[in-house]
């Protein structure tokens, strides 16, 4: 059994930043990527960041030069800085782990970007 443990999430105000956090755990087997995905209210599901466990990149467009995502591989963490947070990017953050055996989703945790 696989588990995501995320952290992180929260209310600031536009401009600021928060730090997302996500620790894997179980069976994971092989990891090939870990990542961010976020769903904001009547959205879908984008991709906000993934890396790679040789620590290759790729961020959606809209976060691209304010978030950066790093990657513990001994602990099977992944973080997320999240910098000049505006109002869209309000929305539920999801920890992904891409593993051989498949992908696995996080609970979800919420960041809020008041104007």
């Amino acid at each position: 059994q696989v588990q995501l443990v995320e952290s992180g999430g929260g209310l600031v105000q536009a401009g600021g930043s928060l730090r997302l956090s996500c620790a894997a755990s179980g069976s994971i087997g092989s990891i090939n990527a870990m990542g961010w995905y976020r769903r904001a209210p009547g959205k879908q599901r984008d991709l906000v960041a993934v890396i790679t466990s040789g620590g290759s990149t790729n961020y959606g467009d809209s976060v691209k030069g304010r978030f950066t995502i790093s990657r513990d591989n001994a602990k099977n963490t992944v973080h997320l800085q999240m910098n000049s947070l505006n109002p869209e990017d309000t929305a539920v953050y999801y920890c992904g782990l891409h593993t051989s055996w498949g992908s696995y989703w996080g609970q979800g945790t919420q960041v809020t970007v008041s104007s």
